[in-house]
């Protein structure tokens, strides 16, 4: 099983050797087999990578991202075809009912909502958790109500107070912004693999944006980064801080009855919500919950 996340951080060539990743600088050379990669993020925009290389790492879909000059994920490396079945799947995907997406939308604001109100709680911020409590038991049908954005403004003011909001240029929310992209490439890799567009989203749907289903599916998964950016108390935000929150996908969750890296569980719970969408079944859905201490 795959678990490395390799991260290039300097000037260096890239290529394939006997199913190795090869790394050479100016001084020296290192290699990892293509099998222990998980994720391979390029932070330097100064790599240069052979083609041999990017098609194996699109075979083996091992998550390759891509960022630019000041160190910010840009993009990543997808094939067209994740799947053998990808055109039935999409089909299926253009002809999802509106009655399934509202529902498996509601499923998953609750369980975000529920996850915000769970790590307030522990912050010992017991009137904000119960505020939270309050919004998810209000939940309308596909959020008719936008319980989410009420939930939303309760819980980043109590994390970082009154006077924060999300579209202040701050560390915080350099970190936050990070941290999700982060994620949001890990959702991507798993649509695509399992032959779904990105595109095509549940609630969701701006034109411009290439990636409304990874939007939708990834949100229960924001409060990870909201713990870790809570945690770190970062006062600056450069290459080390980013590394911390790329570690993230290595933090083990429950999800299923069974201990996984957040990586597998965004794996797991990701074939449940389009296992729930097949069915009609919100039961089959799998959220993940945080391993006991």
């Amino acid at each position: 099983m795959s678990w490395r996340i390799v991260v290039i951080a300097q000037r260096a060539k890239l290529d394939m050797k006997n199913g190795y990743l090869v790394m050479r600088t100016e001084t020296e050379q290192k290699r990892v087999h293509l099998d222990e990669i998980s994720v391979l993020m390029i932070e330097n925009s100064a790599v240069s990578i052979t083609g041999c290389l990017l098609a194996e790492l699109m075979t083996r879909k091992i998550k390759t991202i891509f960022c630019d000059e000041k160190r910010n994920p840009a993009g990543e490396l997808m094939p067209y075809y994740g799947s053998h079945d990808c055109s039935g799947k999409l089909r299926k995907q253009i002809k999802w009912s509106e009655d399934v997406k509202a529902a498996v939308w509601t499923e998953i604001v609750a369980e975000k909502i529920r996850q915000q109100a769970a790590f307030l709680k522990e912050l010992d911020k017991a009137d904000e958790a119960e505020m939270l409590f309050r919004y998810r038991e209000e939940l309308e049908y596909n959020d008719a109500s936008n319980r989410e954005g009420h939930a939303a403004k309760v819980y980043f003011n109590a994390l970082f107070g009154l006077q924060f909001t999300r579209s202040t240029e701050c560390v915080t929310n350099a970190a936050l912004n990070y941290g999700y992209s982060i994620l949001l490439s890990a959702f991507n890799r798993e649509c695509a693999a399992s032959g779904y567009t990105t595109q095509i989203g549940l609630f969701h749907n701006n034109q411009f944006n290439y990636f409304n289903l990874s939007c939708d599916l990834m949100e229960p998964f924001r409060v990870l980064v909201d713990r870790k950016v809570v945690e770190q108390k970062f006062c600056k935000f450069e290459s080390e801080e980013k590394h911390i929150l790329v570690d993230l996908l290595n933090q083990s969750v429950m999800i299923d009855g069974n201990q996984q890296y957040v990586l597998n569980a965004i794996k797991i719970y990701c074939r449940s919500v389009f296992d729930a969408i097949s069915d009609f079944d919100m039961s089959q859905i799998r959220f993940y919950s945080l391993e006991k201490p």
